[in-house]
């Protein structure tokens, strides 16, 4: 079931050498759509590729096959020059901007990519050129002259995205749909098609003109194309709608497919007359899987050419289908080269927001980082999302479905059984084990406990069956049975009174069911390895610890007897609960916020952001009265003179302390804020409240070191007393923010000084007497990235304090 030995550094980083395809192994290359960049991937995309790539990745790691998975950003074609345009940029940044975005809410997701790279890359160039230059040698490639788009306005052609009008398929008449494509319909279009077109840059109806253009000779590849299909779409079990949609395209006969478009932004088209336009984007985005993985190792071939030895799985929705199953295998068949063709598609159908449609165009619906900003955790998202799998028909995301999978299925059931468990093992002796797995002896006698492992074993056949079918929602349903199984079976064995009345058995039952524990961690470890990580540190496991379901181990055998999974004597961890109720209350909140378009939440945002401004600007009007009241009394205090005089303003009045944060969560009344516990060296740490959310993740804010001004005076935050304040250093346009960090060995609480400055710090800084507003102007980053006052830096007994990457910013 595992090795409980630690393997591996336990660093994100690439590995020291890239796997390769192992004799008499089985290899799995595993592919999913490669996202578009244009904008981020709402909870549709996610579920349609990544996410159910990834839960076959794991599976097949846990199987203990020689598995990679590739996939990265794509990048070329007709709508990142839209996107460009829309956000007046280049292409490049647009794709730069993008590609981090997706990054980041993969690693959220728990994305466990070998590779995720990107397909504006030189690889992909001499990949594409490459495949290109033998289709031409092999004379599967036709010229020929096209009519076009051509917008005088813009003074160009117009590629299929750039064209909008209403979809000539009868019943449909969708007014936006795209040139390539009518998003409502399906149907894939020629921009030519479109009834009423108009650019979508200048939204004038475009002329037609004459231009010359490379097509795909798909129908002299068809026998070639449908042998394949016939064989594979068998032996690989593809998916019914996968196959249905390929049938489709070869029964209405086979076009030539032209793959140029009149573009910049593009892999170069490695021929003369052509030489300025690139290819068409569904031509070159599939070869993205190979470039890919050609930077992932220089030795790609011995994946992508290789099919004796290599199963290669793809996972995508199914508007890509055709593009997988027709236009890219004839391309590679055209090459005749031998290259390792894709035996298994495993294809979703749509799933639905609400009462509508996903849909990244017009911002509908919960996207990546929407979630990732909730405060609902991953393994919950993740769970949700793979339950509600649009495997065979379009399925439908609620907020109220997903509170009740959550409340019911994962807290009620899973982690209650959990729970349990391990908080009765970790009783003290007298009404527990004292943390320690109790001895299963004479458990193969035990009728209970006996039938139990019968049942367990035949579900594990069942969940490896399902699994290798890639029929990733059963699969998740029989190992959630497991946990359902290990709930009877405690109430009908009585554990708690056997543990008075024949604790012999309450032993066996309790080693059996702790044996559940960690192999439900191992089989939900595909779908919520969150959760499997959390369930081994409770069973006091290493991070490192390699879950395993192996035919070599012997572990599905061992499935059969759980009360042998675990080690008699093996002291556990701290159990805690592992889910937390999802309140009615929270569920309107969520929906009343996802509701509407991004653009309907922006505007609404922004509405409330006007309000409070006028509201501040009122108060301020009104506290300006009140001085001019005061004004007379004030000038005969100062004629009298001052008893005393006013300290220096100085930056020694400061009290900067390094601080650790031990503790961050997002405010629960405001959206921008980050509540932080931080010890500053003090009997009890500090509540620090802090406007961060924006610009740095909140995994990133966790047991950090920070430098903390621990004398202003507290102040109320939506509800909230913050007791200090966290510096962080902003670029000149307040678009990044880092946190001023001191060096990591230094003392938590030691005060941060200014060489030169030795006086005391205000015990609280008089808020009428501006004395951090006065300094803080002086306080900014250098060209070293040191933290400064002036041009001093901000030091401790180990050095200096610093910034990641923002230099000469303004710090507060």
């Amino acid at each position: 079931m595992g090795d409980f030995s630690t393997a591996g550094n336990g660093d994100d980083l690439p590995p020291a050498s890239p796997k390769l395809p192992i004799p008499g192994k089985r290899n799995i290359l595993i592919t999913s759509a490669l996202p578009y960049v244009n904008n981020v991937p709402h909870l549709g995309n996610i579920i349609g590729s990544v996410l159910s790539a990834d839960v076959f990745a794991r599976y097949c790691r846990l199987r203990d096959y020689n598995t990679i998975y590739m996939c990265g950003t794509d990048e070329y074609g007709t709508a990142t020059e839209t996107k460009a345009l829309e956000e007046n940029c280049t292409p490049k940044q647009i794709c730069d901007k993008y590609h981090v975005i997706h990054r980041e809410v993969y690693k959220w997701f728990d994305i466990s990519f070998d590779h995720f790279g990107r397909t504006s890359t030189p690889q992909q160039t001499e990949v594409c050129q490459a495949i290109f230059k033998k289709l031409w040698e092999n004379n599967w490639l036709s010229e020929n002259t096209m009519q076009q788009p051509y917008c005088e306005t813009c003074k160009k052609f117009l590629a299929d995205r750039l064209v909008e009008g209403s979809c000539p398929t009868p019943g449909c008449n969708y007014d936006s749909a795209r040139g390539d494509q009518c998003e409502k319909c399906g149907k894939l279009l020629n921009p030519t098609e479109l009834k009423d077109p108009r650019c979508k840059v200048c939204r004038n109806t475009p002329c037609i003109r004459d231009t010359d253009h490379l097509f795909l000779e798909l129908p002299l590849l068809k026998d070639e194309l449908e042998a394949y299909v016939n064989d594979l779409s068998v032996a690989g079990g593809w998916s019914q709608n996968a196959i249905h949609t390929t049938h489709a395209w070869l029964r209405e006969g086979l076009k030539p497919r032209c793959i140029t478009r009149d573009l910049k932004w593009g892999v170069p088209v490695p021929h003369e007359k052509y030489k300025d336009k690139v290819f068409y984007v569904w031509f070159d985005a599939p070869i993205g899987y190979v470039s890919i993985t050609s930077c992932y190792t220089t030795e790609w071939e011995k994946w992508w050419k290789n099919p004796e030895n290599v199963e290669l799985y793809q996972f995508m929705g199914k508007d890509n289908v055709p593009f997988h199953t027709v236009i890219f295998p004839s391309t590679l068949l055209g090459t005749r080269e031998n290259w390792t063709l894709m035996k298994t598609i495993s294809v979703t159908e749509y799933l639905n927001y609400e009462a509508g449609k996903f849909s990244k165009s017009k911002g509908v619906g919960v996207f990546g980082n929407d979630a990732k900003e909730t405060n609902i955790p991953v393994e919950v998202w993740r769970y949700y999302l793979l339950t509600n799998r649009p495997e065979v028909s379009d399925t439908l995301f609620s907020w109220v479905d997903l509170q009740a999978k959550l409340n019911s299925e994962l807290l009620n059931n899973l982690g209650n059984f959990v729970n349990r468990v391990l908080s009765f093992i970790a009783k003290d002796p007298a009404s527990g084990y004292g943390s320690l797995i109790p001895n299963p002896e004479g458990a193969e006698s035990h009728p209970l406990t006996k039938a139990l492992g019968e049942k367990v074993g035949n579900y594990v056949e069942q969940y490896i069956e399902a699994m290798e079918k890639v029929k990733l929602k059963q699969g998740l349903k029989i190992a959630m049975s497991i946990s359902g199984e290990g709930n009877g079976y405690l109430q009908e064995s009585q554990f708690w009174r056997l543990y008075k009345e024949d604790k012999p058995s309450c032993s066996i039952v309790m080693s059996t069911a702790s044996g559940l524990v960690y192999l439900l961690a191992c089989l939900l470890e595909p779908f919520i390895p969150s959760f499997s990580r959390e369930v081994l540190k409770q069973l006091n496991f290493p991070p490192e610890t390699q879950l395993s379901l192996s035919d070599e181990r012997g572990d599905i055998e061992k499935s059969k007897r759980p009360w042998h999974i675990l080690p008699a004597g093996h002291k556990i961890g701290i159990p805690t609960p592992l889910f937390k109720e999802l309140k009615d209350e929270e569920v309107e909140f969520y929906r009343e916020k996802f509701a509407g378009s991004q653009a309907d939440r922006n505007l609404k945002a922004e509405t409330e952001a006007r309000k409070i401004t006028d509201q501040l600007n009122k108060a301020k009007i009104s506290d300006a009265n009140k001085k001019k009241e005061r004004a007379t009394k004030s000038s005969e205090a100062k004629a009298k003179g001052s008893a005393s005089v006013e300290a220096e303003i100085s930056i020694s009045r400061l009290d900067i302390r390094v601080g650790l944060i031990t503790r961050a969560q997002k405010h629960p009344d405001a959206d921008s804020l980050y509540v932080e516990e931080i010890d500053v060296g003090e009997a009890q740490p500090r509540t620090v409240v802090s406007g961060l959310v924006k610009y740095i993740p909140l995994e990133e804010m966790q047991n950090r070191k920070v430098c903390v001004l621990c004398n202003l005076k507290p102040a109320s935050m939506r509800g909230i007393k913050s007791q200090a304040m966290v510096l962080a250093a902003s670029n000149s346009d307040h678009t990044k923010v880092e946190l001023v960090e001191p060096p990591k060995d230094a003392a938590i609480g030691e005060r941060v000084t200014f060489p030169g400055f030795d006086g005391k710090a205000d015990d609280v800084l008089n808020p009428k007497k501006k004395v951090w507003e006065t300094l803080q102007v002086d306080l900014h980053t250098n060209k070293e990235l040191v933290a400064c006052y002036k041009d001093l830096p901000l030091t401790t007994s180990v050095g200096v304090c610093k910034v990641t990457s923002i230099s000469e910013g303004s710090i507060r």
